[in-house]
């Protein structure tokens, strides 16, 4: 069977969104973020769905390449997964695309988080709890606790993932681009 790699994001875009939940969390990357290529060209997660506007937020397509990711810093990871994993990561999150009007933050789960909570809403995410959903509705990690107190880093967490790099999101392509060559 052949193996496929994912690639998990983990980045701090610097808003004040992210600042707010750097002094709770104390880590540096607070966003999380899921791509089947290591290109990033295509990035999925939860979060605001136009750069500008922090109030409406859901499933997005990201691009990394935007302006909004232009001050990021990041941590990228891969794991392999089996074809058949691959797959229905890739079928899930199609749906997800074509009916992301029904789709929402989860904010109030990230209060719920703070305390320990576990809080779902049909059709509701934060990124984290997103990217944990992929991974554990595929077959491809199984976490100690629900998807809805999944943070970012807890993503990373005795799993046999490979980091890819660590630095300026902006600066990956060319990164990626000298080790394909």
């Amino acid at each position: 069977m052949t193996e496929k790699k994912v690639y998990i994001i983990l980045s701090d875009t610097g808003t004040l969104f992210t600042r707010c939940i750097k002094l709770f969390t104390r880590k540096p990357h607070n966003h999380a973020s899921i791509s089947f290529d290591p290109q990033l060209n295509e990035v999925y997660s939860f979060g605001r769905r136009k750069p500008s506007n922090p109030f409406v937020g859901g499933f997005v397509k990201e691009n990394v390449k935007h302006d909004f990711f232009r001050k990021s810093r990041c941590i990228i990871y891969s794991i392999s997964v089996t074809e058949t994993q691959y797959e229905k990561m890739k079928c899930k999150i199609e749906e997800m695309e074509k009916e992301q009007r029904n789709y929402r933050y989860n904010l109030l789960g990230l209060l719920f988080i703070l305390f320990k909570i576990p809080y779902n809403r049909k059709n509701a995410y934060f990124c984290s709890q997103f990217v944990a959903s992929i991974l554990h509705e595929s077959g491809v990690l199984f976490f100690t606790k629900p998807p809805c107190l999944i943070t970012p880093y807890d993503l990373l967490d005795e799993y046999n993932m490979h980091r890819v790099y660590e630095g300026e999101l902006q600066l990956y392509p060319l990164v990626f681009t000298k080790k394909a060559a």
